[in-house]
């Protein structure tokens, strides 16, 4: 643990062959890779991890880890499954990979600020200002992450064109659970969603808390700020407070497609579950030029009361 009188530290260090930053409070402990900007792991000292990373997970370039917090841009999943906005800034090559082109590249590490209370990280895609494979559009792509009593993640996308470029994006967050089967998702009741498991994609409606009895992929709609996952058996509330965002994904692989994921246990997805802060289907951005815009997220854990 982080002694108090030193105050918060940064550590580079290297997993497998990524680059990484190891940042320790008084309270917490965060894991940063350089490629993709990608949170590892976030854990409160005392707690069970909240974020959580596959025992595993490799650590090799041009490849995400598989856990953590993987930033999804410009498109999220399928581009094909994407609106036709979205598609057009496609243009040419491969739609491949799924979840966009940013995650595995390497990022800038711009600014390390230490402070009483915590530390702020400040990390930029240089390549996304000029262009990517297929994606021949310029935009400023930075992330911020501030691990404090809170963990805060902003994700800001500037369009430096003279065209509009519309994206879709997430901040794909794998969650630490106790049982997935024994949780349940608050603020759910009465949005919209699409189940990506279904080939025609309609919209239904959602009632009451969500529980988790089977193979999992949900784009939700329309959602209120903050959600929240109650978990009893580690008898606590783990709180998503997002911005910039009204659609969210979640996800569990269930038991039959856990045999087939990469850097996955066949039963580790009985210990986390995705609520991926996004923008998807009718909440895309469309950049005008000139304009900026942020996704974001504060991430916190709260006891349940005896």
């Amino acid at each position: 643990m982080t002694d108090s009188k030193q105050g918060p530290q940064v550590e580079r260090l290297e997993l497998g062959k990524l680059a990484c930053w190891r940042v320790r409070t008084a309270q917490a402990e965060l894991l940063v890779a350089q490629q993709g900007a990608q949170i590892l792991s976030y854990q409160r000292f005392g707690e069970p991890p909240l974020i959580w990373l596959s025992e595993q997970a490799e650590y090799l370039p041009g490849q995400s880890v598989r856990g953590g917090i993987p930033v999804c841009w410009p498109w999220f999943g399928d581009l094909k499954r994407n609106p036709q906005a979205v598609q057009a800034m496609h243009q040419g090559g491969p739609l491949t990979p799924a979840h966009g082109l940013v995650r595995g590249l390497d990022w800038e590490l711009q600014t390390v600020d230490r402070q009483a209370q915590g530390v702020h990280l400040a990390l930029r895609c240089a390549e996304a200002e000029q262009g990517l494979p297929g994606w021949p559009h310029s935009v400023a792509l930075s992330l911020d992450i501030r691990l404090g009593d809170t963990l805060q993640v902003q994700l800001c996308s500037r369009n430096l064109g003279e065209q509009p470029v519309s994206i879709s994006q997430a901040l794909h967050s794998y969650f630490a659970v106790s049982d997935v089967r024994q949780v349940s998702v608050e603020g759910l009741d009465q949005c919209r969603y699409v189940d990506a498991l279904e080939d025609d994609w309609r919209a239904q409606r959602h009632s009451g808390e969500l529980h988790i009895d089977g193979e999992t992929d949900r784009l939700y709609l329309g959602l209120p700020s903050r959600l929240a996952i109650l978990d009893p058996h580690w008898q606590r509330r783990i709180v998503l407070e997002s911005s910039g965002s009204h659609s969210a994904v979640v996800w569990n692989p269930w038991i039959d497609k856990a045999r087939r994921l990469s850097q996955f246990a066949e039963d580790a997805w009985q210990g986390m579950l995705c609520i991926e802060t996004a923008n998807v289907l009718d909440d895309l951005v469309i950049l005008a030029p000139g304009e900026q815009r942020q996704l974001g997220f504060s991430l916190r854990s709260e006891p349940l009361p005896e």
